[in-house]
């Protein structure tokens, strides 16, 4: 069973397919190369963002909607990752330039401390996956993916609730319980990016098509993107104290 809690990687990502005798397949060292792509791509997005506070509230929404449709797009139509992987990524590198300037603005520093933790737990978990330290059984994917849809079912309830003007102090606050409750959603995060590793790894050994290395970025782009806002959101919890 390949099952993994990222929206982009389920069990039937790589059923059916398989390259053509003339292509060569999918590799783990390609996925990387096009996930460092990705990430260039997303940074200088975030950073021209960044650079032009007065463009972030035009463009915040639009980027919003073509991140979504791309991201749609993409998990449908995997063979069209190669073009719309750049895409997402430039999308969300807008969105996360202004969430971060404005976090940066309440909190000074704050984003270059969830920037090197997010890294940091991606090179960290990487060299445990590799090594051989953590087992990627049946039983850890069912966990991560009930802990993963758990969050999401919480998340999408707190929305509904918040338009009839409903908070959630004690999740949503700066004390023991609200960020005890950042800290959980931190480390399942974290373990999807695991997930991500052996699906990815999977696909490898499976011979999946070479534009699967694209897909297989732009999946691990979606599980950094969520571990980055989350350790922003753990941060400003802890600031806010």
């Amino acid at each position: 069973m390949m099952r993994t809690s990222n929206p982009a990687l389920n069990d039937n990502t790589f059923s059916n397919l398989r390259p053509a005798e003339s292509v060569s397949p999918m590799t783990i060292q390609g996925t990387v190369n096009n996930t460092i792509t990705s990430l260039a791509l997303l940074m200088l997005s975030a950073y021209w963002s960044w650079q032009n506070p007065g463009m972030i509230l035009p463009l915040l929404l639009p980027a919003v909607i073509v991140g979504l449709i791309v991201a749609l797009v993409t998990i449908f139509k995997k063979e069209w990752s190669p073009f719309t992987t750049p895409i997402y990524a430039l999308a969300q590198g807008l969105i996360l330039g202004g969430v971060s300037l404005i976090t940066e603005k309440a909190y000074p520093g704050i984003v270059v401390q969830a920037v090197g933790l997010t890294f940091g737990t991606l090179f960290a978990l990487l060299m445990t996956y590799k090594f051989g330290f953590v087992r990627v059984t049946d039983g850890f994917r069912l966990g991560v993916f009930a802990a993963t849809g758990g969050i999401a079912l919480f998340y999408f309830a707190s929305m509904i609730l918040s338009l009839f003007h409903i908070q959630v102090p004690m999740i949503n606050g700066g004390g023991p319980i609200g960020i005890g409750f950042s800290a959980i959603v931190v480390i399942v995060a974290a373990l999807n990016l695991v997930l991500d590793f052996d699906f990815i790894e999977r696909g490898a050994q499976h011979g999946a098509p070479k534009f699967m290395e694209w897909y297989g970025a732009f999946s691990l782009m979606i599980t950094l993107i969520w571990l980055y806002m989350e350790i922003l959101r753990l941060l400003s919890k802890m600031r806010n104290r």
